[in-house]
């Protein structure tokens, strides 16, 4: 039995995951594995890069180099130009990041779904702030992103970021198993509320990257800031910086998950449902 084969038996197990992955020191385990991560030692860098591909799905073929300096350098890894197509229709509203499609839908009296049976508030997950109001009965599509996917995030239509808040935040498992376990988890977690304008129309849309356990970094370039648990800078920061369709944003140091929320106006793209895997620059929604 290979350690992989071991590793996904002990994951199917909810209950074993759900311990494994969540009653332990979360924060701490965080912590330690953020300076883990960035040893440069070849002997840590490769054991760690072998130990990853032994449990998880981890493709670098796409990868822009071959060699990396640390588990770190492995995990915010850049891809070869072109391996993302970048959809160019104008009302095309793209993923903005690799992952797995979660719950999606409409935000209805101010709610919305992290899974079946487990509502959460829009203002619990983003605070009490009338400018969310663009959102009551506007669509909401959670991504989940895995440890071995591309972890950069990108511009999912051309306009400008206008609001960045943080929100910090314990480090619950974003999986399935978790979400099914832990009410309201995304709005315990640490978390990022970049809020955009896109479009000719400059429809108001946000995304929300929220952090996890192992996962508790989120660069964004436009304020070169790394939001962690470390930071104690500005929560709430009122920014213009413009940005094309595709262009990178920041990235995840490990993989977790991205809310993104859009206008009543807009329509979800053919075969957005919960299960599918998505790629960055995919079509993810209609633009009015």
């Amino acid at each position: 039995m290979t350690i992989k084969h071991l590793f996904n038996k002990l994951g199917a197990h909810e209950n074993i995951n759900f311990l494994l992955t969540n009653r332990i020191p979360r924060l701490a385990l965080t912590r330690f594995m953020g300076w883990f991560s960035q040893i440069k030692h070849p002997w840590v860098r490769d054991a760690s890069l072998a130990v990853w591909r032994s449990i998880a799905d981890l493709d670098l073929s796409e990868a822009k180099k071959s060699q990396f300096e640390s588990l770190h350098d492995c995990f915010i890894r850049e891809l070869k130009p072109g391996a993302r197509p970048i959809n160019t229709d104008p009302n095309v509203f793209i993923s903005p990041c690799d992952g797995i499609v979660g719950a999606v839908g409409r935000v209805e009296a101010g709610q919305l779904y992290q899974a079946k049976g487990f509502p959460y508030r829009l203002d619990e997950l983003l605070g009490q702030d009338e400018s969310h109001a663009p959102w009551e009965n506007g669509w909401f599509v959670t991504i989940r992103i895995t440890s071995s996917m591309y972890h950069r995030f990108h511009a999912p239509q051309d306009g400008a970021l206008k609001r960045v808040k943080y929100f910090a935040g314990d480090t619950w498992n974003v999986n399935p198993i978790a979400l099914k376990r832990i009410e309201k988890l995304f709005c315990k977690n640490e978390r990022a509320f970049l809020e955009m304008a896109v479009g000719e129309q400059a429809h108001k849309v946000a995304l929300v990257p929220v952090a996890a356990v192992l996962v508790a970094s989120i660069r964004l370039h436009a304020l070169d800031t790394l939001f962690s648990a470390a930071y104690s800078g500005p929560l709430d920061i009122t920014c213009d910086s413009s940005f094309q369709k595709g262009d990178e944003l920041g990235w995840f140091q490990h993989g977790s998950t991205i809310i993104v929320f859009a206008p009543p106006s807009f329509q979800l793209s053919e075969g957005i449902v919960e299960g599918k895997p998505l790629k960055m620059g995919e079509a993810l929604m209609q633009l009015p």
